[in-house]
């Protein structure tokens, strides 16, 4: 029995410093007035940092001047990338990642995930130019090379579709789009927020999507692990959000209707 409750108590002092610091994560906002939120600037529609004005613009731009104005304190932008996320989870570089962050597993170790706000397939982009491939169907021929980045969802995803097609794998989600443009690969898989932005801001980019979603996709905020009242926090403001139409609203200014959580 003395085990047990030797075991009990540790277990409890264990415990105390995390529920702790979820709790305080808020104090310590308030305590500052300021919110920081991770955010890639080169996330069209999302978080991106428009290189005409300098300005930032996107749904989670929108949304974190909304969550800043909710907890009635300064909101703070911190660049980050999705490389960074892990490291800025663990770090305390900023309270939460505002950036259209992709729920997967092998980011969970390192996170936690609020509820939904958007949910993405996968797309494609070929050249406007290309005879030989005009909608999804024609992708998947032989002799057509389908280009992914390395270490997104989409590699796996990509393997296990194409039977007939080749599959290359680049580096960098730049290079994705520079190898179909330079006619090395006849066209790129991406999310619908990149896939809009290449037909928005190019005059060869063309975007296609499956008859049916493929690998539909959760895209949410994402806050340090184990911390539970933040998180908690973090969700009811996107449900107040969503229950009150700015969330929709936003989606809308910014293309981004089709692919808004309910």
């Amino acid at each position: 029995m003395s085990r047990i409750i030797a075991s009990a108590i540790l277990f409890t002092l264990f415990m105390l410093p995390t529920s702790s610091h979820a709790a305080d994560r808020l104090e310590k906002i308030q305590k500052n007035n300021e919110l920081r939120v991770c955010i890639w600037p080169g996330y069209f529609a999302i978080s991106y940092r428009n290189p005409r004005t300098g300005e930032l613009e996107g749904i989670d731009i929108d949304m974190a001047h909304e969550f800043a104005k909710y907890l009635k304190v300064n909101l703070k932008f911190v660049d980050s990338s999705f490389g960074k996320i892990k490291e800025n989870m663990t770090n305390d570089a900023c309270d939460i990642s505002m950036h259209g962050v992709g729920v997967r597993e092998d980011r969970k170790p390192f996170m936690d995930f609020s509820e939904p706000h958007l949910i993405s397939g996968i797309y494609a982009v070929s050249m406007r130019s290309n005879p030989t491939i005009r909608h999804w169907e024609d992708i998947d021929q032989d002799g057509h090379i389908v280009v992914v980045q390395k270490g997104t969802y989409m590699e796996p995803v990509m393997r296990d579709y194409l039977k007939k097609a080749e599959l290359s794998v680049v580096d960098s989600f730049k290079a994705r789009e520079q190898e179909v443009e330079a006619g090395r690969a006849d066209v790129f898989m991406t999310d619908f927020p990149y896939g809009r932005r290449m037909a928005s801001l190019t005059t060869w980019a063309h975007l296609m999507e499956p008859n049916k979603t493929l690998a539909p996709t959760p895209y949410a905020y994402a806050v340090p692990k184990g911390e539970p009242a933040w998180l908690a926090k973090v969700n009811e403001f996107l449900q107040a959000v969503k229950k009150d139409g700015r969330l929709a609203a936003s989606a809308k200014k910014h293309g981004l209707s089709p692919i808004v959580a309910k």
